[in-house]
């Protein structure tokens, strides 16, 4: 996987950085497992503009990704490597033996004509999915449960991982990518291996059109509106200091916003780094 810089012929080239597509095999997606998605623009049911900045962007579709990988004990063939436009990582399109097809984030190194299972008695290699219990200490992670069966929720995004460093009784320790270590019960499941597509995190936009193109509108800042609009509105020319604060008036940075006496509060170790 790599990235590549265009040469400046335009103003939008000139900084412009994408991802290559050489991981990619196959262009159209699985049909049976896709649905389609409708664009709310920011709506809700009655119409009304709930959430501001959002609007237009290309027609997508989605696709059915198995975040529970409770296929346990049947082994499955990777068919194809796949793009998705609601995700920053690839996805695998796997064949099982019993004829069940299904989509999973294809982590880094996972190949096409790889054979990958779930379950408690594979062994703890790239793609397969078992519980923490099961997985040796100091092994990468991704798509981890927060509660067995419910499905990955957490290490999803592109180039993400987590690491199991140790277990206390029905529990497994893991650090996340954000740098929290955070208690995890030891039967909720994981998969081996770093998510995939990890130069994403290098692409660089180079223009306005490629955010119109994903659903985002202009954002325009607080300091620009009128009083009746912002807090940080107003004001003869431009006005220097104050705390930054968000349309409802709330301290924008810095105040912790995390409920005090949150229940799962008493799994965190170690809060995620600043």
């Amino acid at each position: 996987m790599a990235v590549r810089k265009l040469k400046p012929t335009t103003p939008g080239q000139r900084h412009k950085v994408i991802g290559v597509f050489d991981d990619i095999t196959k262009r159209t997606p699985e049909k049976s497992l896709t649905v389609g998605k409708r664009s709310t623009g920011g709506r809700n049911n009655e119409g009304h503009l709930t959430a501001r900045y959002r609007g237009g962007g290309h027609r997508r579709k989605l696709r059915l990704i198995d975040f529970k990988r409770n296929k346990d004990g049947v082994p499955a063939v990777v068919k194809a490597i796949e793009y998705d436009p609601n995700r920053s990582a690839r996805i695998a399109l796997l064949y099982y033996v019993d004829g069940y097809k299904a989509y999973i984030i294809a982590p880094n190194g996972l190949e096409v004509g790889a054979t990958i299972e779930s379950g408690e008695n594979v062994a703890p290699e790239v793609g397969n999915a078992l519980p923490l219990s099961k997985i040796p200490v100091g092994t990468l992670i991704h798509n981890i449960e927060l509660r067995p069966g419910q499905g990955a929720a957490m290490a999803r995004a592109a180039g993400t991982f987590a690491q199991l460093t140790s277990r206390e009784g029905n529990y497994a320790i893991i650090k996340l990518p954000s740098g929290e270590t955070r208690k995890v019960l030891a039967a909720c499941k994981a998969t081996v291996g770093v998510v995939g597509n990890s130069d994403h995190a290098l692409e660089q936009s180079g223009k306005a059109g490629r955010s119109r193109w994903l659903g985002r509108r202009p954002h325009n800042r607080g300091v620009v509106m009128n009083p009746v609009d912002h807090p940080m509105g107003g004001g003869e020319g431009r006005q220097s200091g104050g705390h930054p604060r968000n349309r409802n008036g709330l301290y924008a940075k810095g105040l912790k916003t995390r409920a005090p006496k949150k229940q799962s509060s008493k799994y965190i170790i170690e809060r995620r780094k600043k």
